[in-house]
């Protein structure tokens, strides 16, 4: 089972902020990029898993984060591993919307990624026996195999 599970601007003036998808905390501050990241992973929810996979007919979770990122004109490397190394490190208590949370999954280091989309929640592709989907960072398995955040868009 472990080896299936991770396989894996601000504005001037007054302009009113969007409202929050269910479940998802707006940030007021920060319309814009990052609202339009989570905007973009949310509609891809349902998305098959598919090992090695990096377009909406089949993602793995590092070409799910890849995608998203992509979509808006900000690269990510292809692996989890090597997503871990870019942007910049974040304390975990300063999550905010957008940022990328790391799990250690299969082996040493980072093995997964997802995309922090506010209230304690994220968007991934989690294994084989899935689709992309929003999961609890608190849940029990994934509480157990944190490993950092990654701030790659202010």
């Amino acid at each position: 089972m472990l080896l299936s599970v991770a396989a894996c601007s601000t504005r001037g003036g007054a302009v009113p902020a969007p409202f929050p998808r269910p479940g998802v905390a707006a940030d007021p501050a920060r319309p814009g990029p990052t609202a339009e990241l989570i905007d973009t992973a949310l509609d891809l929810r349902g998305a098959p898993y598919v090992w090695g996979g990096t377009t909406p007919r089949g993602f793995d979770c590092s070409g799910f984060t890849r995608y998203v990122f992509a979509r808006h004109g900000v690269h990510l490397p292809r692996t989890a591993e090597a997503q871990y190394r870019t942007g910049h490190p974040i304390d975990p208590d300063d999550l905010r919307p957008g940022d990328l949370v790391f799990f250690t999954t299969i082996a040493p280091g980072a093995s997964h990624v997802g995309l922090a989309i506010g209230g304690g929640r994220f968007v991934h592709a989690p294994n084989q026996r899935s689709s992309v989907r929003i999961d609890e960072l608190d849940a029990r398995y994934w509480r157990r195999r944190f490993l950092g955040v990654r701030r790659v868009v202010s």
